[in-house]
């Protein structure tokens, strides 16, 4: 959890007048209780009215709301509709998110923003993205994350299978089909792979970013070659 999430979590614990200790809010969100003293000395010193100490435990005085979200009608439809794609055409768990976030957006909006948020006619259908896929769009996701290696079992567009251990460093979506970026350790060169031609997939080790080997060099390479392309044509 970030501790942005986390901050926000403490705050919504709060809530009610009751006491609430550091050790039950450790329990709830997953960290030691040392976390929780600093998290909640800075939510006092941003001026958040908490009362009480280590210790002993902590409430939140009577009255006290986070302010509304404050979007512009153009933000609230790039919001809703984003969202709404990525329900559709994201991974499980980013479809599970967005839905969420819908749900949260649509809570601490103004009535006024609510009502434009609902009104909002922005839909996307994804017929073709099957669960598998959904899954390995969440399984990659996290491995670019953590930076861990994949081996995968793949099939080119000639339907010639082969296997490939890769260095995974960013999903790709080209409106109907979600492409991964990598460092190809066979060919040791960058390469695409579509996903709905991953046969398997299985994660491996951790590995560290080197230099030539980043998505930071794949789009400079990618800028390399569009340059190239503009002066031969030229």
């Amino acid at each position: 959890m970030r501790r942005a999430d986390r901050l926000f979590q403490i705050v919504q614990y709060l809530r009610g007048g009751r006491l609430v200790t550091a050790a039950a809010l450790a329990e709830r969100l997953e960290v030691s209780e040392r976390t929780i003293y600093r998290d909640v000395a800075d939510l006092q010193a941003s001026g958040v009215p908490i009362d009480g100490e280590a210790g002993v435990g902590y409430v939140m005085r009577a009255g006290y709301d986070l302010p509304p979200l404050m979007f512009s009608r153009d933000e609230i439809v790039a919001l809703v509709a984003g969202a709404r794609l990525i329900r559709a055409w994201g991974g499980a768990a980013m479809a599970r998110a967005a839905e969420e976030a819908l749900i949260k957006i649509a809570a601490v909006l103004p009535e006024a923003g609510r009502q434009r948020a609902g009104e909002i006619e922005i839909h996307a259908m994804a017929p073709g993205l099957s669960p598998d896929v959904r899954a390995r769009i969440d399984e990659i996701e996290q491995a670019v994350e953590d930076r861990r290696r994949l081996s995968l079992a793949y099939v080119d567009a000639e339907a010639r299978p082969t296997e490939r251990t890769v260095r995974p460093l960013g999903l790709w979506f080209w409106g109907k089909v979600w492409t991964l970026v990598a460092w190809c350790e066979l060919r040791d060169d960058f390469r695409m792979f579509r996903l709905d031609r991953i046969s398997g997939m299985d994660s491996g080790e951790t590995f560290r970013p080197e230099r030539g080997k980043t998505l930071a060099d794949f789009y400079r390479a990618m800028e390399m070659c569009s340059e190239d392309v503009r002066e031969s044509g030229a």
